[in-house]
């Protein structure tokens, strides 16, 4: 490598570094496959889905209720100017 220059200005140097690089990425096992991440994005979609057949319920009569105590309570409200 030339003294004085960054890695990457090495000529042919960052072409043997590059390509290290390329293969080791490519051997690299570590990170997780396609079929661990659809493994992944059933469970949190299955959990989705249950939550929001539990909650659903509760969910549209606290929406009902809110409703409820908006149209009680305009009636005590002076008309806008």
């Amino acid at each position: 490598m030339r003294r004085g220059f960054p890695w990457w200005v090495a000529g042919s140097e960052f072409k043997l570094g590059v390509n290290t690089m390329i293969k080791n990425f490519l051997r690299d096992e570590s990170g997780a496959s396609a079929a661990e991440y659809a493994l992944i994005l059933a469970i949190v979609g299955a959990a989705i889905a249950t939550a929001m057949l539990l909650l659903g319920g509760e969910i549209r009569d606290s929406i009902v209720n809110a409703e409820a105590q908006i149209e009680a309570g305009q009636g005590d409200l002076a008309p806008a100017d």
